[in-house]
């Protein structure tokens, strides 16, 4: 019964975050901010590592300031590693990293978004052929496209990589 207890107020928290990412991506990125942040401040530094990670991992994308979104991806990670062998956070890592690896990308650090880039590679394993493990494998793959070998991560656009001449 109280196992059944706690895992209704996950999945209420969960929830909640859930309808608050709902009005970021229907556009009203400062809401949501907004929203987000109530809801970090009321489960605090020491809440479960799931909803702190989730939490975090959505107020990066809040973000207007590149710097900002690698701390609350930064703090997303953190979090993830506290829980250690949690199973549902384990599909989050190839996310996380592939987040963190975009935000040095952002800030001109390409040797960082290359280790977490790398990360997200090898942590890609834990998802599932489906379309969010579709979708997180070509986000990595098209961020490794676009670093390149000659680690410029071109600054104006996530757009295709430029061509090489041949």
């Amino acid at each position: 019964m109280a196992e059944r207890q706690e895992r209704t107020a996950l999945d209420a928290v969960l929830t909640r975050i859930g309808q608050v990412v709902m009005l970021h991506h229907a556009g009203d990125r400062e809401e949501a901010r907004r929203r987000l942040l109530d809801l970090w401040a009321e489960l605090g530094e020491h809440g479960e590592p799931l909803h702190r990670c989730t939490l975090a991992h959505y107020l990066a994308d809040t973000q207007d300031d590149p710097s900002d979104e690698l701390a609350w991806d930064l703090r997303a990670l953190s979090a993830a590693d506290e829980a250690e062998g949690d199973v549902q956070l384990r599909g989050f890592y190839p996310s996380l990293h592939l987040n963190l690896a975009a935000d040095y990308v952002k800030l001109g650090r390409a040797e960082a978004a290359r280790s977490h880039l790398h990360r997200a590679r090898g942590a890609a394993t834990a998802l599932g052929d489906d379309g969010y493990g579709n979708g997180v494998r070509s986000a990595i793959s098209r961020l490794e496209l676009r670093l390149g070998d000659d680690g410029d991560p071109g600054a104006d656009s996530w757009g295709p990589p430029r061509q090489r001449p041949t």
